[in-house]
């Protein structure tokens, strides 16, 4: 994750540098060489992924600076919230990434509370997939949407128990495919809870501004330019459902007309593709 950027372009590899001495480990070697279990973790592949979706930006600001010129707001899904305000100038690199490590270390303790964990139903609408989560859950368990990424592909979070005994009732159901995701935690969900208060006092700690450009929210689909309304989005945003879909139905209704992801992986492509496939979308990150 990030090798390609930080071996083709210097001011990828002088931000890993950066992101070392904030963190106090060698973010650069951890990506290259592992262990995957370390940078699996929850802790780790925060930083990581914010790391590498800042890095691709900068260079894409350096490289192609009529096309970063051209955006007219930001987005990004779960952690990638956090680039996204950072990019539109609401936090610092520094700042946000010392705000992405808390937040790793908050909600991997609040992981390690309780075996939880999340799996990918493909192939369901929200309303089957909701009575899913009903019939599947039982007393004292968590079992509920989190990330509603596009027209049949969400994402539940809750106890393992709960997701256990889902799997096969969703195959029975009609999905195409149930895919447990390789994550620490039932994230986006009321497990998660004993994270916020510790990431709410770090969000009231650091400055953050208003930003140059509207940032959609996970929360409410909305724009925010605000700081203290991002502020607040920011701490709630780890117990609430990812409303990815309609975030970008909301930026196509308010002119967003194309798209570019930046950062490793393909995933906001693919869930753009299937909310509407005429979007011309693009990305940079990746080799």
């Amino acid at each position: 994750m990030g090798v390609w950027l930080c071996n083709t372009y210097p001011l990828a590899r002088r931000l890993f540098d950066e992101a070392a001495d904030v963190l106090g480990y060698d973010l650069h070697s951890l990506c290259s060489d592992g262990p995957a279990e370390k940078l699996n973790a929850t802790e780790f592949s925060q930083p990581a992924l914010f790391t590498v979706g800042i890095a691709a930006a900068n260079v894409l600001r350096e490289e192609q600076p009529e096309r970063i010129a051209a955006v007219k707001a930001a987005a990004g899904l779960s952690l990638g919230e956090y680039t996204a305000v950072c990019f539109a100038g609401g936090l610092s690199f520094a700042n946000a990434l010392k705000l992405v490590q808390r937040r790793g270390e908050a909600m991997q303790s609040a992981a390690d509370v309780v075996p939880s964990g999340m799996a990918s139903v493909l192939g369901l609408d929200l309303d089957a997939v909701q009575k899913l989560c009903d019939d599947c859950r039982q007393e004292g368990e968590v079992l509920q949407p989190a990330n509603l990424l596009c027209p049949g592909n969400i994402a539940v979070s809750g106890h393992i128990t709960a997701i256990e005994r889902l799997i096969p009732m969703a195959t029975e159901a009609g999905a195409m495919k149930v895919i447990p995701l390789s994550v620490a935690g039932a994230f986006h969900t009321s497990l998660m809870a004993p994270a916020v208060d510790k990431l709410k006092a770090a969000l009231d700690e650091m400055p953050i501004t208003d930003t140059d450009m509207p940032v959609y929210s996970n929360v409410d689909a909305a724009p925010h330019t605000k700081a203290d309304e991002i502020r607040d989005l920011l701490s709630r945003q780890v117990v609430g459902p990812v409303l990815w879909e309609s975030s970008i139905r909301r930026m196509m209704d308010d002119g967003i007309e194309s798209f570019d992801e930046v950062g490793t992986g393909r995933i906001l492509r693919g869930t753009l593709k299937r909310i509407n496939r005429k979007t011309p979308t693009d990305g940079f990150g990746d080799e």
